[in-house]
């Protein structure tokens, strides 16, 4: 099968293309895809800057987004058919609960090599079926970005009238924009890009807000919830963290998603505890969530936010080069054209 990899040594430059044996047959409850879309993640950058260290060895396939179709099945499946279109879960050993140590090791493109690949043979419990109607494309874009939102916004119990505030215009943010809409929540949406905020606008949020003309963006929250955000998604990590307590109400939640903007924050302890503010990790999760949030994607029609920019399979180094940028709105998706 065809491949990208990364060889010789880690880093962008070094994903070259490849051949690898073909996966398979499926052995029992074991299920052959092929991959028809991809999407990218942050943690794909950094993954292949080998900035997590003690995960992946070369040649490494990266990415660990995907969606394909199953083209065979092993002895005793039942949770998907032959055409089936299904994504792997980006943690493969996440099934249901709270996430466990004993799950490390089984991250997508990490642990385990991505989905920038041909075929892939899976455990028929590590996958699940994508909404229904949806493109491979539009399905790739789920396995991290939206799970991650999903749990952010629904397991901290988003309900109507909360206020929600998301930074930026990435996958993550803008999934948990249509989720915390749809739990009937107030949402304000951050970013450096007014052109940006039109679009959240367009797709729902009711305030945008540019920290760039806004830098002390948490007192404009608080105006306009008037006690503060019930939920503050923070991808910035140690560039936007202090804004968001700042920002969160006393109770309320500021959900760790991402350090974009750096993985050390200085930070006002005194204000979280006096406030009694909770700071929760949404680190992606499970196959139950990834089953709820789909079952919601069909009951309410929600769409993915992707990119305008889509690119081949054979371009992954230049789509992680355009993720490093920024200008995207949304998911940064790839098609396997081969």
């Amino acid at each position: 099968m065809n491949v990208m990899e990364m060889r010789d040594a880690w880093g962008i430059d070094h994903i070259v293309p490849g051949s690898r044996p073909d996966p398979g047959p499926p052995g029992p409850r074991e299920v052959l895809i092929r991959f028809e879309a991809a999407s990218l993640n942050y943690r794909d950058l950094v993954m292949a800057e080998h900035g997590y260290g003690r995960m992946g060895s070369l040649p490494f396939i990266p990415l660990s987004d995907g969606a394909g179709r199953v083209v065979a099945v092993g002895p005793g499946v039942t949770r998907c058919a032959l055409d089936d279109l299904v994504c792997p879960i980006f943690l493969q050993g996440w099934i249901s609960g709270a996430l466990r140590e004993s799950y490390r090791g089984t991250t997508m493109g990490g642990d385990i090599d991505g989905t920038v690949r041909d075929l892939g043979l899976f455990p028929e419990a590590a996958l699940v079926k994508a909404p229904k109607g949806w493109t491979a494309l539009q399905a790739a874009s789920l396995p991290c970005a939206a799970v991650t939102a999903w749990n952010a916004v629904m397991t901290n119990g988003t309900k109507p009238g909360d206020v929600v505030v998301t930074q930026g215009t990435g996958g993550v943010s803008l999934f948990a924009l249509q989720f915390a809409k749809l739990a009937g929540a107030t949402v304000i949406v951050t970013s450096s890009s007014d052109a940006k905020l039109d679009r959240a606008t367009a797709m729902g949020a009711d305030l945008g807000i540019n920290y760039t003309a806004q830098p002390e963006w948490a007192r404009m929250v608080r105006d306009r919830a008037g006690r503060g955000a019930d939920l503050v998604i923070d991808v910035g990590g140690a560039a936007t963290l202090d804004q968001a307590v700042r920002a969160t109400r006393a109770s309320g939640t500021v959900a760790l998603i991402g350090v974009i903007g750096g993985g050390t924050a200085p930070l006002e302890l005194g204000r979280v505890v006096t406030q009694a503010i909770r700071l929760v990790a949404a680190t992606c999760g499970s196959r139950e969530m990834f089953e709820d949030m789909v079952r919601a994607i069909d009951a309410h029609g929600i769409k993915p936010p992707i990119d305008d920019q889509v690119y081949a399979y054979a371009e992954v180094a230049d789509a992680l080069s355009a993720l490093k940028r920024g200008a995207h709105f949304g998911k940064i998706c790839l098609e396997n054209r081969v």
